[in-house]
């Protein structure tokens, strides 16, 4: 997001309302005009997913063609009424969890975008209509989205795996150490451990223990697999 803010500013291209005034939110307008797809990152700003979930309620009840929407959340994003209650009823629309630390921002098209950091003052935030900067931005999304985790899969995980006893066996699994050495750092019984250690490698999915670190890792359920890309 540094970088697209950055490239933006060099290009001198940074909003419409110079070109045109309206009384109605950017968010509304480019969601409404979408052609092929829609991409957001929710960072769990009430007023921002409300007036995503607008957007996409009023593009919706007007019919006319899906569009692919992709919506990348932060954690606390997941209790907003847009994630619990409209998502389920948006056709083509997916949801994908990071812990990545995400400025809001919504692209259209790789044709426009809108951005707003936390600590811009401009609620509205900024309209970008300069196609290069644009597929620039959607690229750094694009990164993040891969790394990113789907909800379903994610709501699975977070019980147990989240829970200090999950992270501590992902570290050491991640690490390679035996049972024996973590479960003596843990100060639990081999058994004990040994059982947990079981209980991760299904919920993962996974067949081996070497497998469950490198799936911890790539599903970014280890606080040192995290990394600032947008």
């Amino acid at each position: 997001m540094t970088a697209y803010r950055s490239l933006s500013a060099q290009r001198g291209r940074d909003d419409t309302g110079s070109d045109r005034e309206s009384s109605e939110s950017p968010v509304l307008t480019l969601v409404g005009g979408a052609r092929q797809r829609v991409s957001a990152t929710l960072s769990g700003d009430a007023d921002q997913a409300t007036e995503i979930a607008t957007a996409l309620v009023r593009r919706s009840r007007a019919g006319g063609r899906s569009v692919a929407v992709r919506l990348l959340c932060a954690p606390r994003a997941l209790g907003t009424p847009l994630v619990r209650h409209i998502v389920p009823r948006v056709p083509n629309c997916e949801v994908r969890v990071t812990d990545v630390k995400l400025d809001e921002a919504l692209m259209m098209d790789g044709r426009a975008a809108v951005v707003r950091a936390p600590q811009e003052d401009d609620v509205n935030g900024r309209v970008m209509e300069d196609p290069a900067a644009a597929r620039t931005l959607e690229l750094l999304f694009a990164c993040v989205w891969r790394g990113a985790v789907l909800l379903d899969e994610y709501e699975r995980l977070d019980g147990r795996l989240h829970t200090d006893m999950g992270q501590r066996i992902l570290e050491h699994l991640y690490a390679g150490r035996t049972d024996a050495v973590a479960a003596q750092e843990m100060n639990v019984s081999l058994r004990t451990y040994r059982r947990h250690v079981a209980e991760i490698m299904r919920d993962l999915g996974v067949n081996s223990r070497f497998q469950a670190g490198v799936r911890a890792a790539e599903l970014r359920l280890l606080p040192e697999c995290g990394q600032q890309v947008l």
